[in-house]
């Protein structure tokens, strides 16, 4: 490895111990860059890693709320605003009870060079709370988005950092938010958070745009071997928007998802998850309980495995990880490979370890791809509502899809291209952390050292 990596890598990892998630996806994007730095030496003069992996700005607070039986309840805020080179700070929150500093910070770098990819003028960040909206009430979670809010819109604006939904951060949860923010600006300024209902100056697709350009992208990598999605089969973890969206977009284009798990265990239905029956009742099944996927099998008379993950299983062409980070190990890595599926595409953020990930990368028969290419398409069109907004215009739904998908194939593109120009051939890993890295370097280069 080129001697500026390891340095930078060494230093990230002691002043960063205990921060594993955050160390995992600087060491999985730094390692993929040593052809870039061995022809840029002026990035080490420049201390251009050493400023890229430190966040510009990290923000931690109190939010203080109030539960139905009039207690109170203390939980932490964060926003981790990680680089402006390109445009506003743009990113998701996070509302899960596991959520700590190095998960947002990990999610904070990653969401940079996915922003960059898109090729579209916003920088990169993170946020959320270890507040879990699971269980609990309107009203309550209504209080506490309004409690975050009233410290939180003090460090974001249309111009400044605009957030947008992720992990228990729905539809819901942002109109609550951006309510909040209305209430204390004073202003209806749509721009300073996207992924709003569509009344509010949202933007049509907004909850099935991850998805859908998971499949758009899963249609080039395809399209490369002279494949299409006709007749496809799917096996998937997750089944939130973004699973849902995939499950969709893939019943529209003639393939079938197979298999897709949840925390409980995992649903085997040969016939797929096709059609309008199977697909709304998909949404009523999250909505009433999002840890359960097996009332599908009880509505529909299909194989429920509990306690056990579909990452394995031989009747498939595709397996695509859509729910959390490190969703995949080493052992489930290995059981993929002996599957001798020949496509593995990433779509939640950081699902696979970085040893599962490279040994996976090492299977000649595999085409690996990843999230942060993979799933671009969701800020992508949070992104087109900011476009929107600005504009005071309304994009159709025939719009904004076709958008999407010429930004999806853009993004592949750039990765495929940037693999190539540094002698890597075919590698979609690599060739995603290159072409997003480029994009912020140069920005960053050109702005001067501060």
């Amino acid at each position: 490895m080129n001697a500026y990596i390891e340095r930078v890598l060494a230093e990230t990892k002691a002043k960063n111990a205990n921060e594993p998630e955050f160390l995992q996806t600087v060491e999985e994007v730094l390692s993929s860059l040593e052809p870039v730095i061995n022809a840029h030496p002026e990035y080490e003069k420049a201390c251009l890693l050493e400023r890229m992996v430190e966040p510009e700005r990290t923000i931690e607070f109190r939010v203080v709320w109030m539960d139905d039986n009039l207690q109170y309840h203390v939980n932490r805020g964060y926003r981790v605003q990680y680089n402006a080179a390109l445009g506003p700070y743009k990113g998701g929150l996070r509302f899960a009870s596991n959520v700590n500093l190095s998960i947002i910070k990990f999610l904070g770098f990653e969401q940079t060079f996915k922003d960059a990819l898109t090729c579209l003028p916003i920088g990169g960040a993170k946020g959320g709370s270890d507040f879990s909206p699971i269980g609990r009430s309107d009203g309550e979670v209504m209080r506490f988005c309004q409690a975050f809010m009233t410290e939180f819109h003090r460090h974001i604006g249309q111009d400044i950092d605009c957030p947008a939904g992720d992990v228990g951060v729905g539809g819901r949860e942002v109109g609550y938010l951006y309510g909040q923010y209305r209430r204390i600006v004073g202003a209806a300024e749509f721009g300073a958070m996207s992924g709003k209902a569509v009344c509010t100056g949202g933007s049509i697709l907004r909850p099935e745009a991850t998805g859908f350009g998971a499949v758009y992208y899963l249609r080039e990598v395809l399209k490369h071997d002279g494949k299409g999605i006709e007749g496809l089969r799917v096996a998937m973890s997750g089944y939130g928007n973004v699973g849902w969206g995939i499950m969709k977009k893939i019943d529209e284009l003639g393939g079938k998802v197979t298999y897709f798990a949840g925390p409980d265990g995992y649903i085997h239905d040969p016939d797929g998850v096709c059609g309008e029956e199977k697909l709304n009742f998909i949404l009523e099944m999250r909505a009433k309980d999002p840890m359960h996927c097996k009332p599908y099998a009880d509505k529909f008379g299909v194989e429920f495995v509990e306690g056990q993950k579909c990452w394995g299983v031989k009747d498939v062409d595709v397996y695509m990880p859509a729910a959390t980070q490190n969703d995949v190990n080493m052992e489930w890595a290995k059981k993929i490979a002996e599957s001798g599926v020949p496509y593995y595409i990433e779509v939640g953020n950081m699902p696979t370890t970085n040893d599962a990930l490279a040994f996976l990368m090492e299977q000649k028969h595999l085409t690996v791809a990843p999230s942060k290419a993979v799933n671009a398409c969701g800020v992508s069109v949070s992104e087109l509502e900011m476009a929107q907004n600005a504009q005071r215009i309304y994009w159709t739904a025939e719009e904004v899809d076709a958008k999407m998908e010429a930004i999806m194939k853009n993004i592949y593109d750039a990765s495929v291209e940037a693999a190539e120009r540094y002698g890597l051939g075919y590698n979609l890993v690599a060739g995603a952390n290159i072409a997003g890295f480029q994009k912020v370097a140069d920005a960053m280069m050109a702005q001067g050292i501060f």
